[in-house]
This record gives C-alpha cells, structure tokens and sequence, in this order.
C-alpha cells in the first residue's frame, strides 16, 4: 500500500505535468490501466473516438487498485479541473455522485437501452438517485478457484463440487506432499476467501444479510462461526512462506505444479494464459464449491464528470463507446474478465470467459448475483476494512472461531 507522503508526491507531480494547457483533446480520461495488456484493450476506445472525431488526453496514474488515482483526482476536482472521466470502483462512484459532481447519462442511457442489458447488481453502482452516471466496462468475479489439471489427476483428484469433496483434494495433495492451496496472507486475500467461504456456508441470503446489510444477527451467528472454521481448515493447507506472497506469485505455484488450487478473482487466469497454458488442457477454472449459481463481482466503471450541467457530445460519445458491444468483447477479452452487459457474443473468448458470461448472466437472471465484500462492493471501504481486520487476525491465529465472531460483530458496529 502507498505511503500518504508517496501518494500526495505523486499527484502533485502529476498536477504540475498536467498543468499546462493541454492539446485540443476533447476527453480526459483518468485511469490506473497502464499494464500492457490494459493500455492496449484502451487503444481500442481510443481508436473508436478517433474515427468520430474526438482526441484524447491519456491520463495513467500507477496503481492497482487506484488509491492514486483517487488521491490525483481530489486534487483536480478542488482546484476545479476535473477530469472529463474517470475510472472508479463500486462505492467510490456513489460518494461522487453525493457530492453532486457526476454527470447524467440517461439520455444515452435510455436511446441505447442500458437497463436492458446491464444487470441490476452493476446498476446499483452505475446509478444515483435514479440516474446513470457511470459505463461499466466489466465484471470480474471473485468466486473462482484456479486447479493445476496434472496435479490433480496425478492424485486421482476431480473436480470437487462441495465442501467436503474440495477438504477431501485438500488433504490427498497434502497426503502427497504438494501445497494443498497456494495463497498470499494479504488482507484482501484473506477477505477473498472469506467472500467464497460464507457464501458456500449460508448461502446467498445469508451472504447478503451480513455483508450487505450488515445484519448483527448474521453477523454473530452459528453460520459466521462455521465460516470461520473453515476458514482454519483452509489455513491449515496453506504452505508455511504465504505471508505477504502477492496474488500472482500464489497463481505462479499453481501454474509450476508447486500447489494444486488457488482461490482468487479471474484476474488470475491472465498468468496462465501468459505462461501458455490453455484452460480445460492444463488448468482448471470453477466455480468455488458451494456457490456454483452465484456470482460475487467487482465491476470497473468510467463515471463522467459535470462539465457544465449538461453532458457533453464527447462524453456521450465516450460512455456509447465503452457500453458497445465492440468494445466490451475487445477489451475484456484481453483483461480477464467479462462483459458488463450480457447480450455481447462469447465468440472471441477463452472456455474459462465463456463459462464466467454464462453463470454472469444466469446469476443476473436469477438474482444471485452479488458485490464482492473483499472487492468493496457490498459496503463502503470502513466496513470492508473492519471486517479485514477481524478475518485477517483470525486466520493468523490471534482469534478463534467464537471470538472471531464476536469482534467482527463489534467491529462492523463501530464502523457503520
């Protein structure tokens, strides 16, 4: 995580490179997409403006998860400069939209039939008060675990479907001396596991009543403490070094046949494909047991900002831009996830994408589709960290299950 010294240095660095006036583009756009593959599914958009005319002024600030980009665009929008837009996460588009600093799109929301065809979980987001006021440019869920196929069949393991069936692969790997389950004991991992864990343990009405709704029943029940057991058994398949491993180095061990299984986002799939692997061949994609039908996500969006109280030509072209059909299948197909809108053809995507299009849009269908706790889309960030806090200590040992349950209760008390 940045230092608050780094993060500050660097917007105003980047403040001061931005300050002079810029070319005659006609969006701004603000983003922390600058790996190779990203910036290059963004060329994409950027062709796509080109050929109507608009230009755009690239705006990258560094950063996984945005904290940069977030600590850049405070400063531009209180020297009101604000970008034309910006990319954002979940409860971060809705705190703009409070302050009244996002734009209307529901004019282009409404000729190009978005209601239709985003599901309502990502319009809970990309909506304020009855208006849309961000383009989803994905989804990406997080209930996924990622199986190295050689290992498991060397261990006469398939593909488990439940609980007990996936403990049961859990100790034949270790049985064998392979790390069971390939992790890194960072926080947001922690809380990943954790998304799945109480998902498969309560199910969908239980996953939305304590993380959604913060329910105190929920939160401090018999269920809770059964997720947290099983979070102790997943603990106990862990290798002895996970402590501060990145997301990737944990994929690595599944790719080189050092470990059988990672839990984690379908970020993940990008490692394998680039270490030449193909899905269904060399590794396996599915759904964690337990939460076969549903759907936990994060979704990237583009909030556009007012300009004027009335959205600009450049700003419709830009939101039409990102929500077609074009694009939505380019870019993804390079990032990793899946479409945010669920008419698009599975055509150009991988077994593994087309398996996330499916379940995406029967989870939408069904109403099994939820935000990700550990991605910040089912409470705001002071509740997302209380509760890492509590899932963290316990899987490092410092609580057990029926205390675990009782300072997450207070804990998510004290943050609301």
């Amino acid at each position: 995580m940045h230092k608050l010294l780094v993060k500050t240095t660097s917007a105003l660095a980047l403040l001061a490179a931005t300050a002079a006036p810029s070319l005659a583009a006609d969006v701004e756009v603000l983003h922390w997409w600058t790996a190779g593959g990203e910036a290059a599914a963004l060329n994409v958009l950027k062709q796509d403006l080109e050929t109507q005319g608009i230009g755009w002024a690239d705006m990258p600030v560094a950063g996984g998860g945005g904290e940069s980009a977030m600590t850049v665009l405070r400063a531009r929008v209180t020297a009101g400069n604000a970008p034309t837009a910006v990319q954002m996460l979940g409860f971060d588009i809705q705190d703009w939209a409070k302050e009244g600093a996002l734009a209307d799109l529901n004019a282009v929301a409404a000729k190009e039939g978005w209601d239709e065809v985003v599901p309502a979980a990502l319009q809970r987001f990309a909506k304020y008060d009855g208006k849309w006021i961000a383009a989803p440019v994905n989804v990406h869920s997080t209930n996924w675990v990622w199986a190295n196929k050689a290992v498991l069949d060397a261990n006469g393991i398939a593909t488990p479907t439940t609980w007990e069936e996936f403990t049961a692969a859990l100790e034949k790997l270790k049985a064998a001396g392979v790390t069971p389950l390939a992790h890194g004991g960072q926080a947001w991992q922690d809380a990943t596991l954790f998304d799945a864990i109480v998902m498969a343990t309560g199910g969908a009405d239980f996953y939305k009543a304590a993380f959604i709704d913060l329910d105190e029943a929920a939160l401090g029940s018999d269920t809770m403490k059964e997720a947290f057991d099983r979070m102790s058994v997943l603990r106990a398949n862990v290798d002895d070094n996970f402590s501060g491993r990145d997301w990737n180095l944990a994929t690595a061990m599944v790719i080189n046949g050092e470990a059988g299984f990672q839990m984690m986002g379908d970020w993940a799939k990008g490692e394998f494909l680039g270490a030449g692997k193909k899905p269904g061949e060399d590794f396996l994609c599915f759904r964690f047991p337990g939460t076969q039908d549903k759907v936990t996500f994060n979704a990237d969006q583009f909030a556009m900002f007012d300009q004027g109280g009335e959205v600009s030509k450049e700003q419709a072209a830009l939101a039409s831009a990102i929500l077609s059909p074009a694009f939505q299948s380019a870019f993804n197909v390079v990032k990793g996830s899946v479409p945010a809108r669920t008419d698009v053809s599975d055509e150009a995507f991988d077994a593994c994408a087309k398996q996330g299009m499916k379940d995406l849009a029967a989870a939408a269908a069904s109403g099994n589709l939820y935000g990700s706790m550990a991605h910040g889309h089912s409470a705001p960030a002071s509740v997302k960290n209380a509760i890492y806090d509590v899932v963290t200590a316990h899987f490092n040992g410092e609580y057990d299950s029926a205390t675990a349950v009782e300072e997450l209760v207070d804990a998510v008390s004290i943050a609301k």
